[in-house]
C-alpha cells in the first residue's frame, strides 16, 4: 500500500512520474493529491443514442460503434493522411478526425466498438470531434487500445470477468485539473485515480475535538473526496476541510516564523534621556497625539530588548507614523546603530528623506556646519542617482556617518554595506515581499538581527493581518494630528450625471480662487499605455482617458487660466522633481498625474482630487490617492468619476 509521503515513480513508474515532476514538480503522492481540480465539467455521463445533442463546446463522452472509417488526404503540401470516422446509429451524425492516421487507421476499423471524449463542434448539422481521447473496447481485428489516460482509467475499474468496467465513466462530473501540452486533465486524473485505488488510509493531522468542534471531514475523506465525490455536497464538505488545512498550514508556518525570530539576537537600545530621541520629543513644534505617545512606549521597550522587534504599524493617511518611525530609529542611532527606511518609490523616498531633515534640522548634520554635536546623518539612496552620487552615499552608509539611510530598492544590492545596521523600516508593505525585507536584515553584524517596523497606510482587515502579517505584531493608530481636516468622498456617475463633473471643475476653480489647490488623476498615460486598456464589465464603454488627453483638454476647456503641471512614469527624473517642486511652492495649481503620485508626496495646501475612471482603480489605490489631501487645515474633497452606472458592481465599490 502506499503513503502521502511515498514517491511518485514507486506508484505510479517512471515515465507518468517524470511527466509530472516536469511540467509541476511533483514528486510525492502528496504533491499530485495537493493538486486539486480547478473545476468539474458537469454533463459527462456517457451519452446514448437517444440523449438530447449537446451544446457546442461542450465535453462529451459516447460509446458506440464505427460505421465507416474514411482515411483521406489534406489538400496542403506536404500531404498528410488523416482518419474520419462515423458512429453507428446517431442522429444528428456523430464524426470524429484523427490526425496520426498511420496508425490508427489499423485499430479504428469498421465495426470496432469504443469510447470518444473531448468538446464537441458542429458544422451543417453534424456533431464533430478532433482527435478525441479514444478508448477501444471491442474490436474486429483484435486490436485493443486507446488514448494513455482512459486506458489507465479503464483499467483500474475491470470487472470479474476481466472486462472493462464502464461504469467507471457513467458519471456526472469529471475533475478538470490545470494542465499543459504535455499533460493533460485526463492524464492528471488516471495517476489520480491510480495513486487513490492504493493508498492506505491517511492518519488524522489535527486533533479529533477541532475536528468536531468545526464539523469537519475527516482528512481521508477530503482528500479523495476532492478528486472523485459524485456529489457536489461531498466536495464542497472537501473544500472546506482543505480550506482549514491550508489556514493552518499557513499559521504554523508564521508561528515557527516569529519564534525562530524570537530565538535571535536582536540589537539593544535602551532609550537615552540625553539621545538624540529625547531631543527630538522635547523640540518638536506639534504635541504627538495620545496613541502615538502609547506605540512609542512599547516600540521603545521592545528596542530595549535583546530579542529583535517584528511589528506592524498601521494606521490612517496623516496619522502620524513617520514620527513614530523617526523617534524609534534615533533611539538606535543613540545606541550606536545605523537604521535603514525601505520605501517602494523615489518619490516616497525623497519625500522621507525631505521631512526626516526638516523635522530634525540641526540633528540631522553631523559632521556638517551647523550641525549639533551629537547629530547623525540622514543618506539617501535611489537608482536614478548618478554613479558618482551613489558612490559617496554608500561611503557615508559603509563607514557609518550615515545614521539614518533611506532608500528604494537600491538598498537591496550587494554594493550597499552597511556599519552597524540594527533597525530596518518598511514603509508601504504591501509593496514588498519578505524576502525583499529580510534581504536587508542580513546587511546587519554576524549574529544580530535587526529590529523590524513596517508601516502601512492601507487598511488591513484583521482576517488579512493574521494570515499576511501573522509573523509580526500589530500597532494601530487611530487618530488623526490635531488640526487634521477629514476628508469627504463623492462618486460621480458621469453618464448619468454629468453636469456633476462640470461641476467638479468649477469646484477646483473655487478652490484655487481661495489660494488651494488640486490633483486630477488619470490611469493611464496615453493611448500606447497597457496598464489600463481590459474593459470592466458593464457594456461598450469608452476606453480610459488617459492624463495627457486630460491635461489638454482641461488646460484648454474648463479649467484655462489655471496654472496647470503634468506629472506621469515616463517624465525624465529631473522633470518629475521640477514639477513636483513647482507644485509643492504653490506655483502650480492643479497637478494633472497619474499615480505616480500615489504615496509619498506631501502638499497640505491640496484639498481636492478628481480621479478619472475610478473604476479602474483598487480599493487600495484609491486610499492612497485620497490620502495626498487632507493634509492640511483645510476640509478636503475627493470626487471619484466613473462612466459605470451606479447600479453596477463597480459602482456599489466606489
Amino acid at each position: 500500500m502506499v503513503a502521502l509521503g511515498d514517491r511518485l515513480d514507486a506508484v505510479l513508474g517512471t515515465k507518468a512520474a517524470g511527466r509530472l515532476a516536469e511540467v509541476f514538480d511533483m514528486q510525492t503522492v502528496d504533491d499530485l493529491l495537493r493538486h486539486y481540480p480547478r473545476k468539474y465539467s458537469q454533463g459527462m455521463t456517457v451519452r446514448g443514442e437517444d440523449d438530447d445533442p449537446p451544446e457546442e463546446g461542450e465535453h462529451i463522452t459516447f460509446v458506440g460503434e464505427i460505421e465507416k472509417a474514411d482515411v483521406r488526404w489534406t489538400n496542403r503540401q506536404p500531404r498528410r493522411e488523416y482518419l474520419v470516422i462515423t458512429l453507428r446509429n446517431r442522429r444528428p451524425k456523430v464524426t470524429a478526425t484523427f490526425f496520426n492516421a498511420k496508425y490508427l487507421k489499423k485499430q479504428l476499423v469498421e465495426g470496432t466498438r469504443l469510447m470518444l471524449s473531448g468538446e464537441v463542434r458542429y458544422y451543417k448539422g453534424t456533431m464533430q470531434l478532433t482527435h478525441p481521447d479514444h478508448l477501444v473496447l471491442n474490436s474486429p481485428s483484435g486490436r485493443l487500445g486507446g488514448t494513455k489516460s482512459l486506458k489507465m482509467i479503464a483499467e483500474t475499474g475491470r470487472d470479474g470477468a476481466g472486462e472493462f468496467d464502464m461504469s467507471v465513466f457513467e458519471r456526472d462530473f469529471f475533475p478538470i485539473y490545470a494542465a499543459s501540452a504535455k499533460l493533460q486533465s485526463w492524464d492528471i486524473y488516471a495517476c489520480v485515480r491510480q495513486v487513490l485505488n492504493v493508498l492506505d488510509p491517511i492518519p488524522e493531522p489535527l486533533p479529533e475535538s477541532f475536528v468536531q468542534q468545526w464539523d469537519l471531514v475527516s482528512e481521508d475523506t477530503a482528500l479523495r473526496d476532492i478528486h472523485s465525490a459524485e456529489k457536489e455536497a461531498d466536495r464542497e464538505l472537501a473544500r472546506q476541510r482543505l480550506t482549514v488545512d491550508e489556514a493552518v498550514g499557513l499559521q504554523w508556518a508564521l508561528v515557527q516564523r516569529r519564534n525562530g525570530a524570537l530565538a535571535d539576537s536582536g540589537p539593544p537600545a535602551p532609550f537615552r534621556d540625553d539621545g538624540l530621541a529625547a531631543e527630538l520629543g522635547q523640540q518638536l513644534p506639534f504635541e504627538l497625539t495620545a496613541g502615538q505617545r502609547e506605540v512609542l512606549e512599547v516600540i521603545s521597550a521592545e528596542l530595549a530588548a535583546t530579542k529583535p522587534m517584528h511589528r506592524l504599524l498601521q494606521g490612517e493617511v496623516g496619522s502620524g507614523k513617520t514620527i513614530v518611525s523617526v523617534l524609534a530609529m534615533l533611539q538606535m542611532a543613540d545606541a550606536g546603530y545605523q537604521c535603514a527606511l525601505l520605501a517602494p518609490t523615489e518619490v516616497l523616498a525623497a519625500q522621507h528623506a525631505r521631512s526626516i531633515r526638516d523635522v530634525l534640522g540641526p540633528l540631522a548634520m553631523g559632521g556638517q556646519l551647523g550641525g549639533e554635536e551629537q547629530a547623525t546623518r540622514v543618506a539617501l539612496l535611489t537608482g536614478s542617482m548618478s554613479p558618482a552620487q551613489k558612490r559617496q552615499v554608500r561611503d557615508e552608509v559603509a563607514s557609518g556617518a550615515a545614521g539614518i539611510v533611506i532608500g528604494t530598492h537600491a538598498l537591496l544590492q550587494d554594493a550597499v554595506e552597511f556599519h552597524r545596521l540594527g533597525m530596518v523600516v518598511v514603509d508601504e508593505q504591501h509593496r514588498f515581499g519578505v524576502e525583499q525585507r529580510d534581504s536587508l536584515r542580513a546587511k546587519a553584524p554576524e549574529g544580530l538581527t535587526p529590529h523590524l517596523l513596517v508601516m502601512t497606510a492601507t487598511p488591513i482587515p484583521r482576517t488579512v493581518a493574521l494570515t499576511v502579517y501573522g509573523d509580526l505584531e500589530t500597532s494601530t493608530l487611530r487618530e488623526l494630528p490635531r488640526g487634521r481636516q477629514p476628508i469627504t468622498t463623492t462618486t460621480i456617475f458621469v453618464t448619468e450625471k454629468p453636469q456633476w463633473l462640470a461641476r467638479a471643475w468649477q469646484r477646483i476653480g473655487e478652490e484655487v480662487a481661495a489660494g488651494r489647490q488640486a490633483y486630477v488623476v488619470a490611469s493611464r498615460i496615453d493611448e500606447d499605455d497597457q496598464t489600463a486598456k481590459a474593459e470592466p464589465a458593464g457594456g461598450n464603454l469608452p476606453p480610459p482617458i488617459p492624463v495627457v488627453t486630460v491635461y489638454d483638454q482641461l488646460r484648454k476647456g474648463p479649467l484655462a487660466g489655471l496654472r496647470l503641471g503634468l506629472m506621469h512614469g515616463r517624465l525624465p527624473a529631473e522633470e518629475k522633481d521640477a514639477v513636483m517642486a513647482a507644485f509643492r511652492a504653490g506655483e502650480v495649481d492643479v497637478l494633472v498625474c497619474t499615480t505616480v503620485i500615489e504615496v509619498g508626496v506631501d502638499v497640505p495646501n491640496a484639498t481636492v482630487m478628481v480621479v478619472m475612471d475610478a473604476d479602474r482603480f483598487g480599493i487600495s489605490q484609491l486610499h492612497q490617492l485620497r490620502g495626498r489631501i487632507g493634509r492640511g487645515s483645510h476640509p478636503s474633497l475627493c470626487l471619484l468619476a466613473t462612466n459605470l452606472p451606479e447600479g453596477s458592481k463597480a459602482g456599489e465599490r466606489l
